[in-house]
């Protein structure tokens, strides 16, 4: 494909995406044909065929596209457990705070009962592996010395946990729920110290000799 066909498909991608998540979210997933979906996207119904051969295909393209665009990045360098963990925490509530993030938990939620299998594709195709990228990074700085975990999945939950819970989950349950900026980066700054605090292995501090010729 040429440098301009590519693009198109692009932007036919984006119309489709984003009028499936519209009509899952008015219609429910169970009503929602993917004939409608090309009218609403704009698109001729063969086009939507040739990109999403079912309606499972095209939900799992809207998890793994709401979820890979902040697990495209590298992971910060091991090293400094505050720096890294502070990347990461910026990156994780910015993910969340993402309107199509909050239609997506939505849209499983309301068809959780009648369609299982769509949790399943938002948590395989979603959130494990983002999950996986923070455990990695922990991994990494347990291996370096920087910090002593010895359930690394434990303190991963623990970290994405103390963000979710305060900049995403509320959004789900209290109308008009609105966190400024300040407010959510003191919430990344206090989850990096609460894990720093709990985890770093402590720098070697000041020698007997030397606090003795402190006091002197």
């Amino acid at each position: 494909m040429t440098t301009y066909h590519q693009r198109v498909a692009r932007e036919k991608r984006a119309l489709i995406v984003t009028a499936a998540t519209a009509l899952f979210l008015e219609l429910g997933y169970d009503r929602t044909s993917l004939a409608r979906i090309a009218e609403r996207s704009g698109v001729s119904r063969a086009t939507l065929f040739k990109q999403f051969p079912s309606k499972a295909a095209l939900f799992d393209a809207i998890v793994t596209e709401s979820w890979a665009t902040a697990g495209e990045e590298d992971p910060p360098p091991a090293g400094n457990i505050v720096d890294g963990l502070s990347t990461i925490g910026r990156r994780y509530a910015e993910l969340l705070s993402r309107p199509q993030m909050t239609d997506l938990f939505r849209i499983v939620i309301a068809e959780l009962p009648r369609f299982p299998e769509l949790a399943n594709a938002q948590f395989s195709h979603g959130k494990m592996p983002y999950f996986e990228s923070v455990r990695g990074y922990l991994l990494a700085e347990h291996e370096a010395g920087t910090v002593r975990v010895e359930d690394v999945e434990l303190a991963a939950t623990q970290f994405l946990g103390m963000i979710s819970n305060y900049v995403f989950w509320p959004t789900l349950l209290v109308p008009g729920w609105k966190v400024s900026a300040e407010r959510v980066a003191q919430v990344v700054d206090e989850a990096v110290h609460t894990i720093a605090a709990r985890y770093a292995v402590p720098g070697p501090g000041p020698s007997t000799h030397d606090r003795s010729a402190d006091r002197d």
